[in-house]
């Protein structure tokens, strides 16, 4: 297993294990959290160079939860609202975020097919969240640990600062079992 892979067990594991709604009233917990958000990003940016020169960064992971954002400033379009790109890349990253640190280091997550639904000009930062229920995430390792893969679909809102739905996506995931080889016959 490489550091790299080790390092996203771990890091799972720590975030998991901590207290998600710890405030100032809870100092270290607080840090300890943002430390391992910040690690995240860390290795976001050396899996995909082109996310945080994006200002993509993962604000939250947890098990089943993954809530992401990207910055308007430099993602603006000719008009003046976020660019097209930038939403497909804040829909489509945490997909895989949200499966690694779920699902592990020992399944690779790989995008089949997405669309973007766009509801109006965002011209603020975006925010979206995933979810992924406990029965599909075990249903997903049970499927790819009994043939290699296993697919899924993600479907997430993306919001403005003020609140409002700026966009919709919907994306359908293959997840690969790295190393599997079929049972011989």
């Amino acid at each position: 297993m490489s550091l790299k892979d080790r390092l996203i067990g771990l890091t799972g594991d720590w975030l998991a294990g901590l207290d998600p709604e710890a405030g100032w009233d809870q100092p270290l917990t607080r840090l300890q959290r943002e430390g391992g958000f910040r690690l995240v990003n860390r290795l976001v940016g050396m899996a995909i160079p082109f996310a945080p020169r994006n200002r993509f960064r993962v604000e939250e992971v947890r098990p089943g939860y993954v809530r992401a954002s990207i910055a308007v400033k430099g993602n603006r379009n000719h008009f003046g609202s976020l660019y097209a790109g930038a939403y497909f890349l804040v829909a489509e990253i945490p997909g895989g975020v949200l499966t690694l640190f779920d699902l592990g280091p020992d399944y690779v997550p790989i995008l089949k097919e997405m669309t973007l639904e766009f509801l109006e000009p965002a011209n603020s930062d975006v925010t979206i969240e995933l979810h992924m229920d406990g029965k599909t995430r075990e249903r997903i390792r049970q499927e790819a640990d009994e043939t290699g893969r296993a697919a899924f679909t993600l479907e997430g809102i993306m919001r403005d600062r003020t609140g409002s739905d700026v966009a919709r996506s919907l994306a359908q995931y293959r997840l690969r079992k790295k190393g599997f080889e079929a049972p011989a016959s």
